[in-house]
């Protein structure tokens, strides 16, 4: 009888042991929590690049940072001509609108300076926090026509 129980009770400590092992593995491995809009985005790391070809000027647009918990919007621009001088200040004459019409300022802008026939960099926003599930980037006076880059939110 003694024996049946010191088996029985190094059995109970035995599973117990592995029991609480594989538990602490389980919660080492599960991934931290996020909301769902947040793992939606995380997702999709790589927007859609948006390309316009108007009036001799070729203007390519990448959002490379437009998730809500950014503190800062970032859009690649490369812009592209044989025949316009691109000397557009693009921090007056962008504006990001969100899906309600909110418009937004850019703050700076990370690149090229004014002239030339080819120029990129970075527009740079503020946090968005708008809750829309659009955003529409509109850029104007580049060969003399308004140039509109939208993306949608899923």
């Amino acid at each position: 009888m003694k024996k049946t129980a010191i088996i029985i009770l190094s059995a109970v400590i035995l599973f117990g042991g592995l029991f609480i092992f594989y538990q602490n593995r389980q919660a080492e491995q599960k991934p931290p929590s996020v909301n769902k809009a947040d793992q939606q985005a995380n997702m999709k790391q790589k927007w859609e690049s948006k390309i316009d070809n108007q009036s001799a000027v070729t203007v390519t647009v990448s959002p490379i940072d437009i998730f809500s918990q950014s503190k800062e919007w970032k859009f690649d621009i490369v812009m592209d001509t044989h025949s316009v001088e691109l000397d557009q200040d693009l921090t007056k004459t962008a504006v990001l609108v969100d899906g309600r019409g909110k418009e937004y300022k850019p703050l700076r802008w990370e690149g090229s300076p004014a002239g030339g026939h080819h120029r990129e960099g970075t527009l740079v926003f503020g946090q968005i926090k708008s809750g829309s599930n659009s955003i529409e980037l509109k850029i104007s006076g580049i060969g003399a026509v308004m140039r509109n880059f939208s993306w949608e939110f899923k």
